[in-house]
């Protein structure tokens, strides 16, 4: 199969790289899908301090650019995890908002372990696979097992090196838009 077939369903898993590499070039895709004319909705982790990245992780919003904190502040000698699932759970809505007023491609900065337990940002995975839109997101290599369960035969993973080729996002995103609005006025008529 070559690099052009690959990413042929709905969903694209994104591996084979650090995490921040991946964010980045998911944020990079967001950029490049909307200077296309796409209509681009998600969330896109990163940390505001690269000493501790766990420490002070946030997601951003393609829609708007807002900011949701992840991280909560448990203390100075914690060791335990300090995800904020509040965080989580408003950023989430605010990306279901976003598909609910049209949205071309869904980008979503992981498919992890709160996912995997209907937390997290399963819920907007959800709306996204429901409104029959093309999804990129990044799942860890510990977590595919669940992946697998979760989106079934709708996902396949797709290594960095290959969504990095010249024209890969390209042909990706035109085949499952142009499929999407073919798809959509089909329904209409």
């Amino acid at each position: 199969m070559g690099v052009a077939e690959i990413g042929t369903r709905q969903i694209v898993a994104l591996q084979g790289a650090a995490s921040a590499a991946i964010q980045e070039l998911l944020a990079d895709f967001a950029v490049r899908l909307v200077g296309a004319g796409l209509r681009v909705s998600g969330v896109i982790e990163s940390s505001a301090d690269k000493a501790k990245p766990c420490k002070s992780m946030m997601l951003r919003s393609l829609d708007d650019g807002r900011v949701f904190s992840i991280s909560q502040d448990l203390g100075p000698g914690s060791q335990a995890c300090n995800l904020d699932p509040e965080g989580l759970v408003l950023a989430c809505a605010a990306v279901q908002q976003s598909i609910a007023r049209g949205t071309d491609v869904v980008i979503l900065s992981k498919f992890g372990k709160q996912e995997a337990m209907g937390g997290g940002l399963a819920d907007a995975f959800g709306a996204a696979i429901a409104a029959g839109r093309p999804v990129i997101t990044a799942v860890s290599p510990a977590m595919t097992t669940e992946w697998h369960d979760y989106t079934g035969e709708l996902a396949e993973f797709v290594s960095v090196d290959v969504a990095r080729c010249t024209g890969w996002l390209t042909g990706w995103s035109h085949r499952l838009v142009t499929s999407m609005h073919v798809h959509d006025m089909i329904r209409i008529m």
